[in-house]
C-alpha cells in the first residue's frame, strides 16, 4: 500500500476512545447545552439558544439507550409519526441531525436504515428569506448585485483554471463540463448550500448533471436535492471519520461500502420534479476491485445492463460507465453476494454546463480527508477531473476549540491542499471560510474566539497554497454575528448551522462572489 503523506506526522498521539479524533460529531445537538465559558473577546448579542452537554461514563450509558428509543422510529417510515427529530417547515430551517460519534478504530459499521428519498428535506428552487434578512444585508440578499465580500486571490490566478472552463461552456463549446468537486461538513452534507450554488450555476451555464453521490446515506443527515436515490439495508461502511478502512481506501466521497451479502442495492434516478437534475447521458459506478470481491449487478431502467466480478489479486480503482439517450433514467447497482465494495455513483449529460458534487462528510475536520490513501485519493480526483475545488470546513474545527493546536490545524490543512493541486495541477481551488458560531451565556450570545483564529488561518493558507478565499465569517458581520443571524431567521438553533434561509443566502454570495470575479477575468482577458 503507498504511504500516506506527512500530515499524519502532526495528529496528536492520543487516539483513546474518548480522543479527539473519535468527537466527531457535528456540533451541540438541538437541546442540548453548551459548558463551555465565552471567550472574552467574542462578539455578543442577546438572547439565548441551546449549546451542547458533556456526559459521564453512567449518564453516557443511559443517554445510549435514550438515543437508541429516539432512533427506532426512523428505522421505517410507517413509524414516522413518532420521531421526534423533524424538519423546520419549508425554507425555515436546516435540519440538522447529529451524527455518533464513532470509536477511533478499524473496521465497519452496519447501515441498518434505508435510505429513502427523503422529501421532507428537498430545499425548494426559490427559498423565500425572512423580511428580517433584508435589514441585515439588503444589498446582498435582497438582490442579485455585488456580493458582501469578494474572492481574495493575492496571486491573481488561482481561478484562471475554473474561468477558462466556464468561458468554454459559455461560448457552448462541444464537450464542454465545467466540475466542481465541493468537500465539506454537515452544511455540505445536506446539499443546502451546495444545491443553491449548483442550481444558479446550472441556471446561468447549463445543467450537465447532478455529479457524484455515496452509495447510500452513511449518516442520518445526508442528503441530496434535484436527484432520487434510494438504498437498502445491508451495507457496511467505513469512514475517514471513522470507523476507519485498514488499507485506507474511500472513493472520493471519504466513505467505503461493502456488502453484507446478496440483494443488497443502491438505485439513483432523475428528478421526478422541479427544474434541475430531469437528464442524464450519463451514468458511472466507482468501485474497487479486490481479493475478497463478489458480484455485482447494473441494471439501467429496470434492465440488467452489465454483471461485473469484482474480484481481482489486488486492490484497485475501477470505473463502470454506461451510455444512455439523454433524458429521465435510473441505475441500479446490486450486490449478488457479500464483498462488493462500492463508493458512488455520478451523473452527467453531453452538453456544455456545470456539475456540482457535493462532498459532504458530517463531523468531517478538513485534516480527515488526508485518512485516505494518497495515491488511491489523488486517483479519485484525476478521475473526476474538477475545473474548481471548494473545501468548506470550520464548524468542527471551531468544535476543537485551540484543544488541537493551531499550528497542527494550519499546517495539516496546508498538507491536505497541497496534496489536492499536485494531483490536479490544471484545476482552480477555493476555501469557503467558517461561519461565525456562538455558545449562550445567560440571555447572551457570545462568539467563540476560536473562528476568526480559524478564518485568518484558512486565508493565510490559501495565499500560501495558491487558492482563493471567501470569507464567510466578515460576510456574516464578524464576531456576534452568529446570535444576530438567529434573531433574522438565518442561524439554526444550535448556533452553528445556518437555518435553511441561511444556506441559501451563503450559496448565494458564493455564486455573486464567482460571478463577479469570472466577469473581472473575462474583461482582463478581452483587453489587448
Amino acid at each position: 500500500m503507498t504511504s500516506r503523506s506527512s500530515t499524519r506526522a502532526h495528529e496528536p498521539a492520543v487516539h483513546a476512545p474518548d480522543a479527539r479524533e473519535a468527537r466527531v460529531h457535528e456540533g451541540p445537538p438541538p437541546g442540548g447545552r453548551d459548558e463551555r465559558p465565552a471567550g472574552r473577546d467574542g462578539g455578543s448579542v442577546p438572547v439565548g439558544s441551546p449549546a451542547r452537554n458533556g456526559l459521564a461514563s453512567p449518564a453516557a450509558r443511559a443517554m445510549a439507550t435514550l438515543a437508541l428509543l429516539v432512533l427506532v422510529p426512523y428505522a421505517h417510515p410507517s413509524l414516522s409519526r413518532l420521531r421526534v427529530l423533524t424538519p423546520l417547515p419549508e425554507g425555515e430551517g436546516l435540519v440538522v441531525v447529529p451524527a455518533p460519534a464513532p470509536v477511533a478504530s478499524v473496521g465497519e459499521t452496519t447501515l441498518v436504515t434505508e435510505t429513502t428519498e427523503q422529501a421532507e428535506l428537498r430545499q425548494p428552487e426559490e427559498v423565500a428569506l425572512p423580511a428580517a434578512a433584508a435589514e441585515l444585508m439588503p444589498a446582498a440578499v435582497a438582490s442579485e448585485g455585488k456580493p458582501p465580500r469578494p474572492i481574495e486571490d493575492p496571486s491573481g490566478k488561482a481561478m484562471t483554471p475554473f474561468f477558462r472552463a466556464l468561458a468554454a461552456v459559455e461560448r457552448k463549446a462541444p464537450q464542454s463540463i465545467a466540475r466542481i468537486t465541493y468537500f465539506g461538513d454537515s452544511i455540505v452534507a445536506s446539499d443546502f448550500v451546495t444545491a443553491t450554488l449548483r442550481r444558479k450555476l446550472q441556471k446561468r451555464f447549463g445543467d450537465a448533471g447532478h455529479g457524484f453521490m455515496l452509495m447510500a446515506n452513511a449518516w442520518p443527515g445526508y442528503f441530496h436535492n434535484d436527484v432520487v436515490r434510494f438504498a437498502g439495508p445491508g451495507w457496511q461502511v467505513s469512514r475517514v471519520v471513522g470507523p476507519f478502512a485498514k488499507d485506507g481506501l474511500y472513493g472520493i466521497g471519504g466513505v467505503s461500502f461493502r456488502s453484507q451479502g446478496a440483494g443488497v442495492f443502491s438505485r439513483f434516478a432523475t428528478a421526478e420534479s422541479g427544474t434541475y437534475g430531469r437528464a442524464v447521458s450519463r451514468f458511472a459506478v466507482d468501485y474497487l476491485k479486490h481479493p475478497e470481491g463478489g458480484r455485482m449487478e447494473i441494471k439501467i431502467d429496470g434492465e440488467s445492463r452489465e454483471m461485473i466480478d469484482t474480484r481481482a489479486d489486488a486492490a484497485s480503482s475501477a470505473i463502470a460507465t454506461y451510455e444512455v439517450p439523454d433524458g429521465p433514467h435510473a441505475i441500479e447497482v446490486r450486490a449478488h453476494g457479500p464483498g462488493v465494495r462500492a463508493f458512488g455513483v455520478w451523473m452527467e449529460r453531453d452538453t456544455p454546463g456545470v456539475v456540482l458534487d457535493a462532498i459532504g462528510i458530517q463531523g468531517c475536520r478538513i485534516r480527515f480527508l488526508d485518512k485516505s490513501d494518497d495515491a488511491h485519493f489523488a486517483e479519485q480526483l484525476r478521475a473526476r477531473s474538477p475545473s474548481l475545488t471548494v473545501f468548506h470546513y470550520g464548524m468542527n474545527e471551531s468544535e476543537d476549540g485551540e484543544l488541537f493546536p493551531l499550528d497542527q490545524y494550519e499546517s495539516t490543512m496546508k498538507a491536505v491542499l497541497e496534496q489536492v493541486t499536485a494531483a490536479l495541477p490544471g484545476s482552480s481551488c477555493l476555501l469557503v471560510g467558517p461561519m461565525d458560531r456562538a455558545d449562550k451565556k445567560g440571555e447572551v450570545y457570545r462568539s467563540r474566539p476560536v473562528i476568526p483564529k480559524l478564518a485568518a488561518i484558512q486565508r493565510r493558507v490559501a495565499g500560501q497554497v495558491g487558492c482563493g478565499y471567501f470569507d464567510t465569517f466578515g460576510a456574516m458581520g464578524g464576531s456576534g454575528s452568529m446570535g444576530i443571524w438567529v434573531q433574522r431567521g438565518l442561524g439554526g438553533a444550535d448556533l452553528a448551522h445556518p437555518s435553511g434561509a441561511g444556506a441559501e443566502v451563503i450559496g448565494r454570495w458564493l455564486y455573486l462572489a464567482l460571478m463577479d470575479a469570472y466577469e473581472g477575468w473575462k474583461a482582463n482577458a478581452a483587453r489587448p
